[in-house]
């Protein structure tokens, strides 16, 4: 009966490691997904799926894209609306997945420097993301 029961205890030890590896590896396990299915476009399979926007919009190619004049007005426009006295002081393009995107300096009446991401879609948020930053 010991024996049973150890034996029994360490079965089901098993089963709930190999359990918790499976929901650690993500959608579909090693078959599908992530690393079974490449990295590519969307990387879930294809745009749209999920709901993901990004996905939806990769595809679209050319189309979708900005050039750094336009950048440079939608940053002046929302620096016009949040920065108050902020012009643009630079625009830098770089190569980001799904196409060219714009780094944009303003500069403030007292000396202040903004950094702004402008992608290839034309939404301006704060460098490092759309994330509320403190201060």
């Amino acid at each position: 009966m010991k024996r049973f029961l150890m034996v029994a205890v360490a079965v089901a030890a098993s089963a709930a490691l190999v359990g918790t590896a499976f929901a650690q590896a993500g959608y579909g396990g090693m078959g599908r997904g992530m690393w079974g299915g490449g990295m590519g476009p969307g990387m879930m399979g294809g745009g749209g799926q999920f709901n993901c926007p990004g996905a939806a919009a990769y595809g679209q190619g050319q189309a979708a894209q900005i050039t750094e004049e336009q950048a440079k007005e939608l940053a002046q426009q929302y620096a016009d609306q949040y920065l108050k006295g902020f012009t643009v002081e630079r625009v830098l393009p770089f190569t980001g997945r799904g196409g060219t995107m714009y780094s944009v300096e303003l500069k403030g009446s007292d000396g202040q420097v903004r950094t702004f991401h402008v992608n290839h879609w034309g939404t301006v948020m704060p460098f490092g993301g759309p994330m509320r930053r403190a201060g």
